[in-house]
């Protein structure tokens, strides 16, 4: 795996003294003993590396002839399942199911869309196109382009395509200058020009727009996101924004996303997990940090308040800690 999906704030690291053969062994125990061991298959799975699961799930194939994610399907079932069965996935992939999945039946999740192509990096999203091709046999933007439509379409094909910059050198003369355009583009004009936006907004390094983002603020007495919501509508706008929030702090970003489906009517488990397992090796102790200042109450012990059983413990696992 590569390390473009390994940051130094992940709660999951490499689990010292690891054995894939002695872990493929433990967790075929666990699975074909009498009743499956639902606290094992917790513990091996979610405090191993991924990079150390697809040595666990390569070695569980070549004892049982079978796929360990196919093993866990049957065995296995609800939201605890679909978290362990995300954890056996290499991150490209399991991202790649996430957006198929999104645009796949009758109406397309554009808020899963938004939050996948809006938080990863370049070098994370072309990884993720290459899986996609592979998985499906087709290109995600063909995806993206037969099921979305106009200005969001564009701006999704633009990080679909992966071309935001990814240095940390930041340009103060191209900041000022992309301030003046996103100016002119919307605020200073009647009628908005959203190519701008989606131009300026989906190129350019988080580093670089934070500087824009502080020239805007100087010349036009507002703040991007408030021009932003004032100008522009719909998807576009919720997708604008997204980059807006994971440009300024992205762990504040998905705080914020835990939040809303941890305390939405309803739990929405399916983003939960989908968070916590693709954060959990990148940055999750910042998200961690930001849930605490964002909700009051540590992230585990939402957690803990809102999930129960098996789901529970496995997610209690992987967040690592209480704050």
């Amino acid at each position: 795996m590569a390390l473009v999906w390994v940051g130094g704030r992940g709660a999951v690291k490499d689990f010292p003294g690891f054995s894939a053969g002695r872990d493929a062994d433990a967790v075929r125990k666990a699975i074909q003993g009498l009743g499956t061991d639902e606290d094992s298959l917790t513990n091996i799975l979610t405090q191993r590396s991924n990079a150390q699961r697809q040595l666990i799930a390569k070695g569980y194939e070549e004892a049982c002839g079978k796929k360990l994610k196919d093993d866990l399907k049957g065995d296995l079932s609800g939201n605890f399942e679909h978290l362990l069965v995300s954890l056996t996935l290499p991150p490209a992939v399991f991202d790649a199911k996430q957006l198929k999945k999104a645009m796949k039946g009758s109406g397309t999740t554009e808020s899963i869309l938004i939050e996948i192509l809006a938080s990863r990096t370049s070098k994370q999203i072309k990884e993720v196109g290459d899986a996609f091709y592979t998985v499906y046999g087709k290109s995600l933007g063909d995806d993206i382009s037969s099921e979305t439509s106009g200005d969001f379409r564009k701006a999704l094909l633009f990080l679909a395509n992966a071309r935001r910059d990814e240095s940390s050198k930041v340009d103060e003369h191209l900041a000022k200058k992309d301030a003046e355009v996103l100016y002119n583009a919307g605020e200073k004009k009647w009628g908005t020009d959203e190519d701008k936006f989606i131009e300026v907004l989906c190129l350019r390094s988080f580093p670089q727009l934070r500087l824009t983002f502080d020239h805007y603020k100087s010349i036009c007495n507002k703040t991007i996101e408030e021009s932003i919501e004032g100008e522009i509508s719909g998807h576009l706008e919720d997708l604008l924004i997204a980059i807006v929030k994971c440009a300024r702090n992205t762990p504040a970003f998905f705080a914020e996303r835990l939040r809303k489906a941890i305390k939405g009517a309803g739990t929405d488990e399916y983003t939960l997990t989908r968070i916590m397992v693709t954060r959990s090796e990148i940055d999750l102790l910042d998200i961690r940090a930001e849930y605490k200042k964002l909700a009051g109450e540590s992230l585990l012990s939402a957690v803990k308040s809102d999930t129960s059983g098996d789901y529970e413990a496995a997610l209690v696992k992987l967040c690592g800690g209480d704050d």
